[in-house]
């Protein structure tokens, strides 16, 4: 199993450890790679819809989203970390996911995210775990991922070296039953009803496009999902 982990901040606190704890039970390092925001994508998305109207390969950022994106479409599972910053995710991940906005399936979906999971870890020291781990998810939904599971921690601690040996092996008996879910539904490619209506809502909208000659109607065309085609169907 392949997985990428993208931390939403660069410290190593609750979410971080959290995750380290779940992926150990998965793989080995060697299957892993691990982004960290935004020391390894440090840029906001300055809205030139450069890669809307050109390609994703001329943001001005490519740089830096190059080898984030390579990881994320080679691996089976996802993990985005984020502790709560003003009860929502940190500024770092939402312009992290703000590039990312021409996978959206209103535009060019890419087809390998119909058959990955994704585990949201949303970690704060009091409220606010819901709210951040939606800022994500929304992402992944509209990316194509039905496959979303959240773990939500109230730390009530302001790092991993506060929180309570009572609230570490919990945390530690959640991810043991975490990762035996995932195995459990590894071969298991399942795409919800609630992502193929909205794929076939924008399948309506680019058939009435069709030959307008823009690059999302192009795409469409090319990957035959305005005909009989379906992304997921390998």
């Amino acid at each position: 199993m392949k997985i990428t982990i993208i931390h939403g901040q660069n410290h190593k606190g609750c979410s971080y450890h959290v995750s380290r704890s779940l992926v150990e039970k998965l793989t080995t390092d060697d299957n892993i790679s691990e982004f960290f925001l935004p020391k390894d994508m440090p840029e906001f998305c300055i809205g030139c819809y450069t890669c809307l109207i050109k390609g994703k390969e001329y943001c001005p950022h490519y740089k830096y989203m190059k080898p984030i994106t390579e990881s994320i479409l080679k691996s089976d599972l996802l993990i985005f970390t984020t502790p709560v910053y003003c009860l929502r995710t940190t500024g770092a991940m939402k312009a992290l996911l703000d590039h990312y906005f021409t996978w959206f399936v209103v535009h060019r979906p890419r087809e390998e995210m119909y058959f990955k999971k994704a585990v949201i870890i949303s970690s704060g020291a009091g409220s606010g775990m819901r709210q951040a781990a939606k800022d994500i998810k929304d992402s992944l939904f509209y990316w194509g991922i039905s496959d979303i599971r959240i773990y939500k921690l109230r730390s009530l601690a302001m790092s991993w070296s506060d929180v309570n040996n009572e609230r570490r092996e919990k945390i530690e008996n959640d991810m043991i039953k975490l990762a035996k879910k995932i195995k459990n539904n590894y071969d298991k490619e399942r795409v919800s009803l609630r992502c193929k209506v909205v794929f076939y809502l924008m399948r309506m909208a680019q058939k009435k496009d069709r030959g307008s000659g823009t690059k999302d109607n192009q795409y469409w065309l090319e990957k035959g999902w305005l005909d009989d085609k379906r992304p997921w169907k390998k």
